[in-house]
């Protein structure tokens, strides 16, 4: 146990000096993996029937949503953020309908968006 626990906390540590480092560009990947992450997790939890720690990581999974939402620039952005603003409304619709009716389906459909978000954004540059 006490090396779960060692391990978690060095995982943190190489988080935080990787966030302290990133560029902005390098955060939003960071998030939109981190969301993919807790989503596969949160699938898995569905099928082990651990409903507790499956609404913990759709919960997290929306925070990480929503904060992508927020770092939306609309006045340089355009329509594009105007559209992934509308996207990512809709992804967070779909986990919570995840959660509520605890049905991986929405789980696998918001996963498909973000990935293609998340290569898309990855092409660019930073």
């Amino acid at each position: 146990m006490y090396a779960m626990s060692a391990m978690k906390q060095y995982q943190q540590v190489g988080v935080q000096a990787q966030v302290t480092e990133a560029s902005p560009h390098r955060l939003i990947q960071m998030l939109m993996q981190g969301g993919l992450d807790r989503i596969y997790q949160a699938k898995g939890a569905i099928e082990f029937g651990r409903v507790a720690e499956k609404g913990e990581l759709i919960g997290k999974s929306i925070a990480i949503i929503g904060g992508l939402r927020e770092a939306l620039d609309f006045k340089e952005g355009g329509e594009l953020a105007q559209n992934l603003d509308r996207l990512y409304q809709y992804m967070i619709r779909r986990l919570t309908d995840a959660n509520r009716k605890n049905d991986p389906a929405p789980l696998a459909e918001v996963a498909d968006l973000l990935r293609e978000v998340k290569s898309g954004w990855d092409g660019i540059s930073d």
